[in-house]
């Protein structure tokens, strides 16, 4: 397969941003890199089943649509389709119990399930050896599920779905959703209600309707089946007549109608909401996904706001400066599409003025349309994303996605390639046609301004249906569990090293999936890194980087990048610092030039100073408003005190009176400290062979010398404060839940060998089995999700328990979460059941784990922090092997102490305090800072 797209760039110091060629030739060569080949074949029950065969890693992404979703639910059964793709987690006649335990056994990966307007899709990554068990699974929830429904599972399901409602609506502008589509549609239209659901219809749920519903959408007619990976066609069609051939035919469901509203005139709307920033939404209901103006209304959102560069950036962002942050985009159905524009307003600006202001650039857009360049940019943009995300089978973007998409929605599953050539042959005036025909017609502007909500809507104490299910339900024969093959340990890619001539080590994994190159320059900085006096400085500094450099303004910056099909991007954890690229292969020289520019030259220029702190200042101010951010803002002093280098809020973004008196003197002096190539090591993972990547970063990177300033220095040595158990309520008034984030810090260093610890949390907090999760989530019904961690950093970890519950459940939670936590240290540690489901698992799901390149530069770089060899992930699976449930008891009792948290909970006083005090530990309110 040939990739053509040849890209010029004279030198990194140009005074111009590079030129893609964007002919036609180029193109075509990124349109082979999307071609998925597939074979299809129908079962006689009318299951559809496309077959891609990649054989990179000995994994097989399974993946069932159901054409079913919350479009397709009658009146009064709003969130039925999502409260019942719960319900088919909870087992099934011939696998009892939860449905992800069988799963974990195995190793899955990109396991999930999810529900939407138009289907409820169920997918999951597993290992060759253990596909006969993943579609076991998948036929007997299809064909042998109502056995296994019963009303405790559908009473603790209706209850974790209110919280996962809960949880959206706490959030700031969680409640938009629900007055778009009250607007947007008229009260029949089969999009007027959330897919989330209502929670009164919820509380009506009855087991009657859940066996009705069952019958009426989950039969093999109803359902597209898409196996990508290690497996061919004849495989397939073999294993697939097994398991699911016997299933019978069910009623044939044909979607929703609906057509595309047109609202009679403009709507203007406020909605007050606990947010820090005023934010513009512009709203309008366009055709669905398989319409031929689909592919022209994402080019047209992609140029109005979706770019780096897009118009409202470079307007309302860059230019006028009265935005702090814009997107456009189209979120694309069965039926109909949400056409959306959203703007923050700059705190202090005229908000009716940017109102006014926005409305003027998107009618000029739509009777003007784009440019040449911005169509290319964008063809370019969106061909090689697509080409990074096929390199996965499944999960929820890769190729098992889009060929289950295109057979569910469009009876293809080359519709996406199809699109695409679309795409790559799109005009400008076909994108202002299609503007004008939709963008012209009354919009829905809705403005969220801060202010106190409306009262919330709560779950009704009763309401429930008839517990009994219908009485004529007979279970069909038992059907035996396929066994599961040993697997091969994993073989993690061969790791190469080099130098440049300044000495900067390049660490390398060669991956040949895609043609894709994955550059990724860390520094030994990180949050940690802050001054403790001046919190934020990294981070203004890091925003800046691609804010111009002393040769491209940030404007040419994002084109050049845009142009390239490459991003660059930058980061820091509490450790380190990264400043990366992802390029296509072929384009590797022109964008590592660009990389070196952004790190070696930033301008830092006083204007860009001024614009990017008032937006750091603007996402500290929304942070105020989460409650999980208020939280990782709150512990970290709690656990580790103020002069800690742990010790700062998590997100690194800072405090706001540091920030806002920032110099450029100090991020200068920043960046010369950290960013510098005696602190650098270079990870690649790439297609290209390491002498021809190191030969390009040596043109960017080699003469590349240190300051004459000396490197920073971070103090490790502080003391870290007595730990005193104790709960901190921080009061957000009108909270539907509290959000809790506990923690204790262990002595123990990242660097030390954590397998075993690791190991023994699974059982206690880690993942959906573990037993905080299962505690709060699937026996009580008060939380979406529940976990334990143990935060790995380079020094010394802490230990972290975040939960979500419902607000009258805080107190229990809390008491429930400790119970569970010290039955676990003392006299109830792990069980042989346990362990001989976790291992075995653990040792599967290696393959599956590192399917992709981003995992391996994730490992390269994990690898380097913890100090670990390099063929560490190939040792891991004996080191599995060897462990038992007396030396994970043991570890885990040696560093977690279930006395010894300290509780940060977010939610409102007036409703949590009480509960609080029962606990026996003190309790101090405090309002988010």
């Amino acid at each position: 397969m040939a990739f053509g797209v040849c890209v010029l760039l004279s030198s990194c110091a140009s005074s111009s941003a590079p030129t893609a060629s964007g002919d036609h030739a180029a193109v075509e060569a990124l349109l082979e890199g999307v071609d998925i080949g597939y074979e299809t074949f129908t079962l006689d029950n009318g299951l559809r089943v496309v077959v891609h065969e990649d054989n990179k890693a000995p994994v097989v992404a399974v993946s069932i649509w159901y054409n079913v979703g919350s479009k397709d639910e009658p009146p009064g059964r709003t969130g039925f389709a999502h409260l019942f793709e719960h319900l088919m987690f909870n087992g099934s006649e011939n696998a009892p119990g939860d449905y992800f335990e069988p799963l974990r056994e195995i190793g899955a990966t990109d396991l999930n399930g999810t529900t939407w307007f138009d289907r409820t899709n169920y997918f999951q990554t597993v290992p060759r050896s253990a596909l006969e068990r993943a579609l076991f699974l998948e036929s007997d929830r299809m064909g042998h599920l109502l056995g296994a429904v019963t009303q405790e599972n559908l009473t603790n399901q209706i209850g974790v779905v209110q919280n996962e409602k809960r949880q959206g609506d706490n959030q700031p502008y969680g409640m938009v959703e629900y007055a778009q589509l009250e607007a947007l549609f008229p009260e029949s239209h089969p999009y007027h209600h959330s897919t989330i659901g209502s929670m009164a219809d919820l509380s009506a749920a009855s087991l009657a309707d859940v066996h009705a519903w069952f019958r009426e959408n989950y039969g093999p007619n109803n359902a597209v089946l898409v196996l990508a990976g290690n497996i061919n066609t004849a495989e397939a069609r073999q294993l697939v007549e097994r398991y699911f051939g016997d299933i019978a035919r069910g009623p044939v469901n044909t979607p929703a109608a609906a057509d595309v509203p047109t609202l009679p005139n403009r709507i203007d709307e406020t909605m007050y909401d606990r947010v820090a920033t005023t934010r513009l939404y512009r709203n309008w209901v366009v055709p669905g996904l398989t319409d031929e103006d689909q592919v022209a209304l994402q080019v047209g959102a992609t140029i109005l706001g979706g770019l780096a560069s897009s118009r409202l950036d470079n307007e309302l962002v860059r230019g006028e400066q009265t935005a702090v942050r814009v997107s456009a985009g189209v979120q694309p159905f069965q039926r109909v599409s949400m056409f959306e524009v959203d703007v923050d307003v700059k705190p202090g600006e005229d908000a009716d003025a940017v109102s006014r202001r926005l409305d003027e650039i998107i009618t000029e857009f739509v009777a003007n349309g784009p440019t040449e360049d911005e169509v290319r940019r964008t063809v370019m943009r969106t061909l090689s994303g697509r080409i990074r995300g096929l390199e996965r089978v499944g999960g929820f973007d890769g190729k098992a996605v889009a060929l289950a998409e295109g057979m569910l929605y469009a009876d293809n599953p080359d519709f996406e390639r199809q699109r695409l050539q679309e795409l790559a042959s799109i005009t400008p005036e076909q994108v202002r046609a299609v503007m004008q025909r939709w963008l012209s017609r009354p919009v829905y502007a809705l403005r969220v301004v801060p202010g106190d909500r409306a009262a919330y809507a709560e779950a009704p104490a009763t309401g429930r249906g008839p517990a009994a299910p219908p009485s004529n339900y007979v279970a069909g024969p038992p059907r035996q569990m396929p066994a599961v093959a040993a697997d091969a340990s994993l073989d993690f890619p061969d790791v190469q090293r080099g130098r440049l001539t300044n000495g900067i080590e390049v660490v390398y994994a060669q991956r040949t999936a895609v043609p894709v190159t994955y550059v990724t320059v860390e520094f030994d900085a990180g949050v940690a890194a802050d001054p403790v006096n001046r919190l934020g400085t990294q981070a203004l500094m890091l925003n800046l980087l691609n804010e111009g450099t002393t040769s491209l303004n940030s404007i040419q910056l994002a084109e050049a990048q845009e142009r390239l099909g490459a991003t660059v991007y930058n980061g820091a954890t509490l450790d380190r610092t990264v400043i990366g690229l992802t390029s296509l292969s072929t384009n590797l020289d022109p964008s590592l030039a660009l990389l070196g520019d952004v790190i070696r030259n930033p301008a830092f220029s006083p204007a860009e100073v001024e614009r990017v702190r008032r937006q750091q200042l603007a996402g500290i101010a929304s942070e105020m408003t989460r409650p999980d951010a208020i939280a990782r803002r709150t512990l970290p002093a709690l656990l580790y005190g103020a002069d800690h280098p742990y010790g700062r809020p998590f997100s690194g973004s800072g405090t706001a009176n540091v920030v806002e008196t920032l110099t450029r003197d100090e991020l200068v002096a920043f960046h010369q400290a950290w960013i510098r190539p005696d602190s650098a090591t270079i990870y690649v993972v790439s297609d290209l062979p390491l002498n021809r990547v190191t030969a390009a970063l040596n043109r960017t990177f080699g003469n590349w010398t240190p300051p004459s300033v000396a490197r920073g220095t971070k103090n490790f040595g502080a003391v870290i404060p007595t730990l005193r158990p104790r709960i901190v309520l921080v009061n957000r008034p009108q909270s539907p839940q509290s959000f809790i984030l506990a923690g204790q810090v262990l002595n123990a260093q990242g660097t030390d060998d954590l397998l075993n610890l690791q190991s023994a949390n699974e059982v206690l907090g880690a993942g959906f089995l573990a037993r905080i999760n299962m505690e709060l989530r699937e026996r009580r019904g008060w939380s979406y999700g529940a976990r334990g961690a143990v935060q790995l950093v380079e020094h010394q970890i802490p230990y972290l328990i975040q939960a979500p519950v419902q607000a009258d459940r805080t107190g229990d939670s809390i008491a429930a979460t400790l119970e569970q936590i010290n039955a676990f240290l003392t006299n109830d540690g792990v069980r042989a059941a346990e362990l001989n489901r976790n291992i075995p698992g653990n040792i599967r799901q290696l393959s599956g784990q590192f399917e992709t390149s981003p995992a391996i530069l994730g490992a390269l770089q994990s690898n380097a922090l913890y100090n670990r060899p390099d063929n560490y992930w190939e040792t891991v699976a004996d080191r599995y092997r060897g462990m038992t449930t007396q030396g994970l008891d043991q570890v885990a009792r040696q560093y977690i102490d279930g006395d010894n948290f300290v509780w940060v909970i977010v939610g409102d006083a007036s409703v949590v305090r009480p509960q609080l005090d029962r606990l026996g530990l003190p309790v101090e309110v405090v309002n988010p800072q």
